[in-house]
């Protein structure tokens, strides 16, 4: 996908999702004749910007974050303050997160700052080079504003899930107006606003896969061998990561923030059982290469619909057309 039609259709999604979001509520609450539904509206926008603003907490403490200096790492300051250097972006924190699973990602807030993290698994598992096309990645998310966009986006289909909630409680709890028959319109509504909710999740997930490419794409362009590097570390993430399903599912946390990560750990799982004899390959090359001869099933395509990151092999295939 080139950049500019990459950049026209995210515009359009989320000009898409807006502009279906307005049209909903304005319906709702047209249909209502009652604009205390406001209430809920800036609840939901207050509720997600003060999470916004204390996430970065959440996450170090629920992946055990911590921040490093460049005496303990000064490979990966360096190559974090290269790169930074290179795309003009303010020096994010260079954090580790204490985790056995190769991955990384990038996050912050106005009071918490920007930062970006690597597991002690990416370390382990991925050379230097590799480990530095990850990172062109994620520095490309907070280049890009990816955090904000993706949480303004989230509010969205927010807002109709409390309103449908708080439709079916009222019709629940109303017994009054359930033995009168006024029940049926707040739960006709909340059963609409629910739909809604899945519809606009759909718009949303399909935005973060789109910026996912977009990362990909600083990284391939900003990094030496860019394209090469990401394919390698993605291939070798996806592979690592599904042979340590038994812990990814001790570690249900991981959900809460999985679209943080370069690559989704849901899929991981799946992808490495279709790539098992992949291992018998000696060179990271080779395990692309097998990558890439697969084909891209129907439920490949389901899946992805409702995944946060694009499908490994037409991930690779982007990352090689440049």
């Amino acid at each position: 996908m080139g950049l500019l039609r990459l950049r026209m259709t995210m515009v359009g999604t989320l000009a898409v999702l807006i502009g279906l979001s307005t049209l909903f509520f304005t319906i709702i609450l047209t249909w209502l004749k009652v604009y205390n539904l406001f209430a809920i509206l800036s609840f939901v926008i207050l509720f997600n910007i003060a999470q916004w603003l204390i996430a970065p907490y959440l996450i170090d403490a629920l992946y055990s974050v911590r921040a490093v200096s460049r005496s303990e790492q000064p490979r990966l300051h360096s190559i974090v303050e290269r790169l930074s250097q290179k795309i003009g972006l303010k020096m994010p924190r260079v954090m580790i997160a204490n985790i056995p699973m190769p991955n990384a990602f990038a996050y912050g807030s106005p009071i918490a700052g920007i930062r970006v993290a690597v597991t002690s698994g990416l370390l382990n598992e991925l050379e230097e080079e590799e480990v530095e096309a990850v990172l062109g990645h994620e520095l490309g998310h907070l280049k890009h504003r990816d955090v904000q966009i993706m949480m303004f986006a989230s509010v969205l289909p927010a807002i109709f899930y409390y309103i449908g909630y708080s439709m079916m409680l009222s019709a629940w709890f109303g017994g009054d107006r359930r033995r009168e028959g006024g029940g049926a319109a707040p739960i006709l509504i909340g059963i609409a606003c629910m739909a809604i909710y899945w519809i606009l999740t759909l718009f949303v997930l399909y935005l973060s896969r789109l910026r996912e490419y977009y990362a990909d794409r600083l990284s391939a362009t900003n990094v030496e061998d860019g394209p090469r590097k990401l394919s390698e570390a993605l291939a070798k993430i996806v592979s690592s990561t599904g042979r340590m399903r038994h812990y990814h599912r001790e570690t249900s946390s991981f959900n809460s923030f999985k679209a943080l990560f370069i690559e989704d750990p849901d899929r991981a799982e799946k992808d490495e059982l279709e790539l098992a004899g992949a291992r018998r390959f000696k060179t990271d090359e080779r395990l692309v290469q097998e990558i890439l001869s697969k084909k891209v099933t129907t439920i490949d395509r389901v899946l992805e619909v409702l995944s946060t990151h694009p499908n490994i092999m037409k991930r690779l295939i982007a990352l090689q057309s440049l």
